[in-house]
């Protein structure tokens, strides 16, 4: 990857189950080690708010501009974060929301546009978040959306290995993110 991604701390927030070597979250992790993943205590139990505050714990361990690429529940988490306080996050990517309403937590998010760029990717075969409530969530979070095609929940099930498109969109992230000066602490 190009450009100035150096100048942003990388967190990676997996959904249910965390991302096994071959997603392509963890893939990335292995092509920038610098890369940081947000680990939850309990992968298989997903308590919006008890995530959401992992990754403000995560959050605040330093006060580099930080971008956020997130998937599945991953997404829901990082989403509440974010409306909670922005501070310090730079940029949101994403990829594969999990479907509020199969969680109960839909009153739990916000329903205006985040503080700050962000970037949905979504699939048009996700069992986990029908394309249309993808991007009507996209909308109301002013999140730039992307219909990826028939990607399923666009996971290591969907075989994208080191997924250079989706490396392509944090990339454009880079680019919006550097004209945002983030919320300081």
């Amino acid at each position: 990857m190009t450009g100035n991604l150096s100048r942003f701390r990388v967190l990676v927030a997996p959904g249910l189950h965390d991302s096994g070597p071959e997603h392509w979250q963890s893939r990335w992790q292995r092509l920038y080690p610098a890369f940081e993943r947000v680990v939850q205590d309990n992968w298989s139990d997903p308590v919006l708010p008890v995530w959401s505050e992992r990754v403000d714990e995560v959050r605040r361990r330093d006060a580099r501009p930080t971008l956020i690429v997130a998937h599945s529940f991953g997404c829901l988490a990082s989403v509440h974060s974010v409306a909670a306080d922005a501070a310090n996050v730079a940029g949101l990517l994403l990829v594969g929301p999990a479907d509020p309403d199969k969680f109960g937590v839909a009153t739990l998010l916000p329903r205006e546009p985040l503080p700050i760029p962000s970037i949905m990717i979504a699939s048009t075969n996700d069992p986990w978040m029908p394309l249309e409530r993808a991007q009507q969530w996209a909308q109301r979070w002013d999140s730039t959306f992307i219909n990826a095609g028939a990607l399923g929940h666009i996971n290591a099930e969907s075989r994208l290995r080191d997924w250079l498109f989706g490396q392509q969109q944090l990339q454009l992230l880079v680019d919006r993110a550097q004209n945002v000066k983030p919320l300081q602490y």
